[in-house]
């Protein structure tokens, strides 16, 4: 166990029930989605293996009911199926994916958003104020990240659509320094067998230090302390993900109206990472617009049954009809 206060969830529900949840339930909303199979992620190919990647399949997902999309990180529970995520306007975001005979994304079911409760135990708070941008689960906890208001929050879990937050943790990075909407873009667990044994590591987007590198921090357990990791311009670093033995995957995008939107992902070795450090580590997928891509916000790793270890990335659509809500898995090769 890292620290104690992993407890303060439980306990606030035991002694503090009052503490913890709202005066009045909060509002869940059923999201009808119709999702469209992607089969090719480059347009007008078959390719399937890209670098350290394998296409397996993808999902465009839309849904008339105007609450659905902005999502900006997706975790998956332990039975690969289900999912919390969040999207970037305050909500909650649950639901599971569904697969067909061949084990490809089919469709998403049992979608349902609820309006995040801040510390103050209001929910539908504004948006800068509620701009959550990372997540992180782990037993008894749903941990959240926001830019704007810098902060990490802890939710309980179960219960985390109907509590305000049980927890605040601390940073040591200087947070005054994080730009008011390109802050706390990542929130990512390591595995407990790995040199940083289970901490919780947020990342900048674009925060940067006095060196001009992005700033980080392991917010616990024996690694502890602020690191940064080297800007790859013109990309912006949006989520991340620990793999199995330990290396970090940082989803990166880019935009600009010559080039359009491109996206990559880093691999980061998972033994640089530790206070002082400037981490950098090899593009193992970069994509453009000649693939099924859109502004990528979110990438979670699921270990499959087999052992294979797949990467699901989701887009965030910031409610635009320009823009589109997609999820995209693919296996690691090696």
């Amino acid at each position: 166990m890292l620290r104690s206060s992993r407890l303060v969830p439980a306990l606030a529900l035991a002694l503090g029930i009052a503490t913890a949840l709202p005066a009045r339930a909060v509002e869940v909303v059923d999201l009808p989605v119709k999702s469209r199979v992607i089969e090719n992620f480059r347009i007008g190919s078959d390719q399937t293996v890209f670098g350290s990647l394998e296409f397996v399949g993808g999902l465009e997902m839309t849904s008339s009911q105007m609450l659905f999309g902005a999502v900006s990180a997706i975790r998956f529970r332990p039975d690969r199926a289900h999912f919390v995520a969040i999207m970037d306007t305050g909500h909650w975001l649950t639901g599971r994916v569904t697969r067909d005979a061949a084990g490809r994304l089919s469709g998403v079911a049992d979608l349902q958003a609820a309006s995040m409760i801040d510390d103050k135990g209001r929910d539908n708070a504004p948006k800068w104020a509620m701009d959550v941008e990372g997540l992180a689960l782990r037993p008894g906890e749903v941990i959240a990240s926001y830019e704007g208001r810098a902060r990490v929050d802890v939710y309980p879990d179960p219960g985390f659509e109907q509590s305000k937050p049980v927890e605040r943790l601390k940073l040591a990075m200087p947070v005054a320094r994080l730009p008011d909407n390109r802050g706390l873009e990542t929130l990512a667990l390591a595995p407990a067998d790995s040199p940083l044994a289970g901490a919780l590591v947020t990342v900048s987007e674009l925060g940067r230090d006095g060196k001009g590198n992005l700033m980080a921090e392991v917010l616990e357990g024996p690694r502890k302390g602020v690191f940064a990791v080297k800007e790859r311009k013109p990309f912006a670093i949006t989520d991340g993900a620990f793999l199995p033995n330990g290396d970090l995957l940082l989803l990166e995008r880019r935009f600009s109206f010559a080039e359009g939107v491109g996206m990559e992902i880093r691999r980061i070795p998972g033994d640089t990472i530790k206070p002082g450090a400037v981490v950098d580590g090899e593009v193992i997928l970069a994509a453009d617009m000649r693939s099924q891509i859109d502004n990528m916000e979110g990438l979670d790793v699921v270990t499959m049954p087999d052992g294979a270890i797949h990467i699901i990335l989701v887009s965030d659509d910031n409610h635009s009809i320009l823009q589109r809500n997609l999820m995209l898995e693919f296996r690691l090769r090696d």
